[in-house]
């Protein structure tokens, strides 16, 4: 699975590593950590249509509801399954067993716009509470 350092982030907080003309999804560290324990994930629908910057998913912690957005424009590939059925796994693996989807792009491009690592770690410090 991929590194923190090679995936890109977007200001919404969701983590993307790009392999050819597929995004693998998921949330960021820092968004599992301030959204604390999540107790559902409501996925997209397989084979579903999402757009760049548009909800497609939902997670849930107990603290409040968070709409997980498309990072780029395509169609879901594949789903987690597991996060469904063991949602904690986004707190204890973000980057690794926790993935949401997987979005076939129709715009490779789109990527290119994501944040790196550092850009990212700057986002965070400078939007922080």
């Amino acid at each position: 699975m991929p590194k923190q350092e090679e995936v890109k982030y977007t200001k919404t907080h969701e983590w993307v590593h790009v392999s050819g003309q597929e995004a693998l999804v998921g949330l960021s560290e820092h968004a599992q950590h301030e959204m604390g324990d999540i107790v559902f994930v409501e996925l997209p629908k397989s084979a579903q249509n999402v757009e760049k910057e548009k909800p497609c998913a939902v997670v849930e912690s107990v603290k409040a509801a968070f709409d997980i957005y498309a990072p780029v424009s395509g169609k879901i590939a594949a789903l987690n399954d597991e996060v469904s059925k063991e949602p904690a796994l986004i707190n204890q693996s973000p980057l690794d067993k926790a993935w949401l989807f997987k979005v076939q792009m129709t715009d490779p491009e789109q990527a290119k716009g994501l944040m790196d690592w550092n850009a990212y770690q700057e986002f965070v410090k400078q939007n922080a509470h």
